[in-house]
């Protein structure tokens, strides 16, 4: 499928250049839903502004009560904003939703969703520790003990990678 180019006017409102028509920004999520590629530009200027309207899609997906990101996730996203990390972020965010869309992919909803959040929340609590090690916060120089908790997290995770690839070999 070719990308979609939606060209949005100073009156707020989206053209489909496919399909010649106005669309709404649900018309424009439920595009995405189906897996189109979108690429929203500015009418007038011809800016690539897709970044800005997906966010817009986002925030009002959450006002109206889809509640999908956590306060915590969205705090520590804020967080990140303007520090060493902010442009290691977006590349970490790209991998780690990849890999949620193979591992839902290859299990095919067949177990249960709260394997993937105890990984997202071990994930970012790794991410977090890398984080506070590379910017040289109180983190840096951990204790012996903090250091053996880490290897387990670590043996703990391959050990439920090693659960996950055998349940995927049954499928």
């Amino acid at each position: 499928m070719a990308k979609v180019i939606v060209k949005k006017y100073a009156n707020r409102r989206l053209y489909d250049t496919e399909r010649s028509s106005y669309i709404t920004l649900d018309d424009l999520s439920e595009m995405i839903r189906e897996g189109r590629d979108v690429e929203v530009v500015d009418a007038k200027s011809g800016e690539d502004i897709t970044h800005q309207v997906l966010t817009q899609i986002i925030v009002e997906e959450e006002a109206d009560g889809g509640g999908m990101l956590p306060v915590s996730f969205l705090r520590e996203l804020i967080s990140m904003y303007g520090g060493a990390m902010q442009g290691a972020v977006p590349n970490y965010l790209e991998a780690a939703m990849d890999a949620f869309k193979k591992q839902q992919a290859a299990m095919g909803g067949a177990f249960d969703p709260t394997v993937l959040t105890d990984m997202a929340k071990r994930n970012m609590e790794m991410f977090q520790s890398a984080a506070t090690a590379f910017t040289g916060g109180s983190g840096a120089a951990k204790s012996a003990s903090a250091k053996d908790n880490d290897h387990k997290e670590v043996d703990e995770l391959r050990a439920e990678l090693a659960a996950l690839k055998a349940k995927v070999d049954k499928l």
